[in-house]
């Protein structure tokens, strides 16, 4: 078998915050879409909610590539929202925003994702980050799919960002899950044992009359229909850009570990989803916080050593990659905390000293704004 590209690609998706408020900017100005059109060209688009933007980087071939354009992305649309008094920010929810007071993208397919999708599209005020990894061979897609749901807990746990609702503290590290969740055709991937298979079950939604394709299909792990990729979207949007960087290593390292795997006529095991969900739902919950099951031994083992298993597994490809020092800053994201853990910190502490709570959620938002922010000094060095 010819050793696949494992290319990269990363999508981030941004809310835009009205920088006075710090509340969500329902309708901004459309001549902000039209600046960073012009700025970045087919690499911004417009999203569900006219509150958010997504960015792409192009097919890169290494970390530093995709860590160069994340940099300019993050840089030019937070100078040109500045130039509308607006911020982006990186994270699966806004702190206090109401879903009820967006609006959605006047554009085809989310028209019609908007009459379908009714009370569920009105509420999914939720952004994420898609990490697509290239195999151009579709069985190794839907072969290594059905391996790879085993660690798609730990990368959500490495992630997480969403810690709030509509001004409330939830409790789970993310909430977007619980939105999205709502949605049909959403959580972990179906097992497939060839690509026809998969092809198969496909068409019979299509031929119905129920998606036209497999975009529709909001999987935590999916291949890709636009792209010869395996796509990661379990995860939250992570609000440090080492941070993202940092899980979409992790996730290429995996992804070619279990390739090695096949390669040397070995697997890793496949586990059920009801054993996969709870590791899901404790990575919602609590994040790195509280442990997942390791199922081989039957008990809940703490996240940290978890994740010192996986950069041991995935060594021999972080030193291919040459990512080797983003592999290990996961070590630095269960020493700090995820955004989640930082947003849910300032928050108490503002409470602790007597800050009203309204302008305690503001302070998390600035927080946001602070760590998402790429000046342009950055990006020039």
């Amino acid at each position: 078998m010819k050793e696949p590209g494992f290319t990269l690609g990363i999508e981030e998706e941004y809310l835009l915050v009205d920088r006075e408020t710090r509340d969500l900017v329902a309708n901004p100005p459309p001549e902000l879409f039209e600046a960073a059109k012009i700025a970045l060209g087919e690499r911004v688009t417009p999203e569900f909610l006219r509150s958010q933007i997504e960015v792409g980087t192009s097919i890169c071939q290494t970390l530093d590539e995709a860590r160069q354009q994340l940099r300019e992305f993050r840089s030019v649309v937070g100078e040109l929202a500045g130039r509308f008094g607006l911020a982006p920010i990186a994270a699966s929810t806004h702190p206090f925003a109401n879903w009820a007071r967006q609006m959605h993208t006047d554009k085809e397919r989310y028209n019609m994702l908007a009459r379908d999708l009714q009370a569920l599209g009105r509420r999914l005020l939720i952004c994420g980050m898609h990490v697509h990894v290239g195999l151009e061979d579709p069985e190794l897609r839907i072969d290594l799919m059905s391996q790879a749901s085993y660690f798609l807990p730990h990368l959500l746990a490495l992630s997480t960002s969403s810690p709030f609702w509509q001004g409330e503290d939830t409790g789970l590290k993310s909430f977007r899950l619980a939105v999205f969740d709502e949605l049909p055709r959403t959580g972990l991937p179906e097992i497939f044992d060839s690509w026809g298979e998969y092809e198969r079950h496909l068409k019979v939604l299509i031929k119905a009359g129920l998606i036209e394709d497999g975009t529709k299909l909001w999987w935590d792990l999916r291949p890709s229909a636009r792209f010869p990729t395996l796509e990661l979207r379990v995860t939250d949007a992570c609000t440090l850009l080492e941070d993202t960087l940092c899980v979409a290593a992790i996730y290429r390292c995996i992804v070619r570990m279990l390739y090695r795997l096949r390669h040397s006529n070995q697997r890793w095991r496949r586990y059920a989803a009801m054993l996969i969900n709870e590791n899901r739902w404790r990575a919602q919950r609590y994040g790195i916080d509280e442990g997942l099951v390791d199922f081989g031994k039957g008990e809940i083992v703490p996240v940290p050593a978890l994740i010192e298993e996986i950069i041991e597994l995935v060594a021999p490809d972080a030193q291919f990659f040459g990512c080797e020092k983003e592999v290990l800053h996961a070590r630095t994201i269960i020493a700090r905390g995820t955004s989640a853990h930082r947003q849910v910190a300032l928050y108490n502490r503002a409470i602790d000293d007597g800050i009203e709570r309204a302008q305690a959620l503001r302070m998390v938002v600035d927080q946001l704004i602070a760590e998402t922010k790429i000046s342009n000094e950055a990006q020039d060095g």
